[in-house]
């Protein structure tokens, strides 16, 4: 019976790590299922899709990964940690390079390159509170750094795509609530002592020059495309030629469970707009409040499926596009970066997993009211 059991474990060892790294798609393809069996596949699948978000989303996903196979951000960061002089210095500066870094590489991406980073920087004091303090920073200016560009957010990119936001009109939608998050942000780095701090003397990489600036190039035309300056087209054939010819590894490397996790969105978000019942009770719930209602509805459902399911249902874009934004503060399960973050943190501090819950729910509520009180505030 032993020998049988032990023949048995292999098959399911790796079965629950998979869906500890794809709960999220797994849930988004459950939810595309039983919408399925409401909303029979017919013609009007088609018009699900918002292709213009997973062509921008797959081009910036591909070059980022580039960069990060030649250790461009990790360098970078490096290079400006060494700068810094004590704990709440580099606290500030982590924070600021995973805010520029949501900005420009997505936060889920930003959290990945740089919560290393933070680990290596704070592990040898021995403080795990300030460990602690310093991720859950991180994953707070993640969330919140990427509200201010359309690319820096997953829900960013298909908003501005779906209702057409002009960049201007978008900017300064968002303007104000990252001022303020910038703001709320460096104040908690106050929290953290300013005693010395000395990041370890490791091998330090090169950059490649001729890479590193056809990468920059690439990512660069990314952009463009995605502030619509440059065609869909044109750019994805330009990042495939470029990376089949450079770096094969990073076409592998790209989150194609993201992917699949909006297209398993789009169909749960296109089914259930087709539903009367559904229809009536969230255009009743955003009529009421459409910023409320978002932010309510990212500490169950996260933000991005909250994005793509009630965008069918209104058309202020404004007051949605900020409460999916902040509302990726709350909860653990708001942000996908959140559980990023944990998930990180657990892996060195396992024990220590009441002192990081304790510590992110006080700080990423008081996140969440503030941003959500101002925003109501300037309307």
């Amino acid at each position: 019976m032993q020998a049988a059991e032990g023949i048995q474990k292999p098959k399911f060892q790796h079965v629950k790590p998979f869906v500890r790294k794809n709960a999220v798609l797994l849930i988004a393809f459950s939810a595309a299922v039983v919408s399925a069996f409401l909303v029979p596949p017919d013609a009007q699948y088609a018009g699900y899709f918002d292709w213009k978000t997973l062509c921008c989303l797959f081009g910036t996903l591909a070059v980022v990964c580039a960069l990060k196979n030649i250790h461009f951000f990790a360098i970078l960061a490096r290079k400006i940690i060494r700068l810094t002089g004590n704990a709440r210095t580099a606290a500030i500066a982590l924070s600021y390079i995973t805010f520029i870094g949501s900005m420009l590489i997505a936060n889920d991406m930003a959290l990945i390159t740089f919560l290393p980073l933070g680990y290596l920087v704070f592990s040898a004091v021995g403080k795990k509170r300030d460990v602690a303090l310093v991720f859950i920073l991180q994953n707070i200016a993640a969330n919140l750094g990427g509200m201010l560009t359309p690319f820096g957010n997953p829900q960013n990119l298909y908003l501005y795509s779906h209702f057409q936001i002009p960049t201007g009109e978008f900017l300064s939608i968002m303007f104000w609530p990252f001022v303020v998050s910038i703001a709320l942000v460096t104040g908690c780095c106050f929290l953290i002592q300013p005693y010395a701090l000395r990041v370890s003397d490791c091998r330090e990489d090169r950059l490649p020059p001729m890479r590193t600036c056809l990468y920059l190039a690439l990512f660069l035309m990314t952009i463009l495309m995605i502030f619509r300056l440059l065609p869909i087209w044109l750019v994805l054939a330009a990042v495939a030629a470029g990376l089949l010819i450079l770096d094969r590894k990073a076409l592998t490397m790209v989150d194609y469970g993201l992917l699949a996790t909006f297209v398993c969105f789009f169909i749960f978000s296109g089914n259930m707009s087709r539903l009367p019942a559904v229809r009536s009770f969230f255009s009743g719930l955003l009529a009421q409040n459409t910023l409320l209602t978002a932010v309510f509805s990212c500490q169950f459902i996260s933000n991005v499926p909250s994005a793509i399911l009630l965008s069918q249902f209104t058309d202020q874009y404004a007051s949605l596009l900020r409460g999916v934004n902040i509302g990726g503060t709350g909860t653990l399960i708001a942000s996908l970066a959140s559980l990023i973050t944990f998930r990180e943190f657990t892996s060195h501090y396992r024990e220590d997993t009441r002192l990081y819950l304790g510590l992110f729910t006080g700080l990423s509520f008081a996140f969440l009211l503030i941003l959500t009180v101002f925003c109501l505030v300037i309307g």
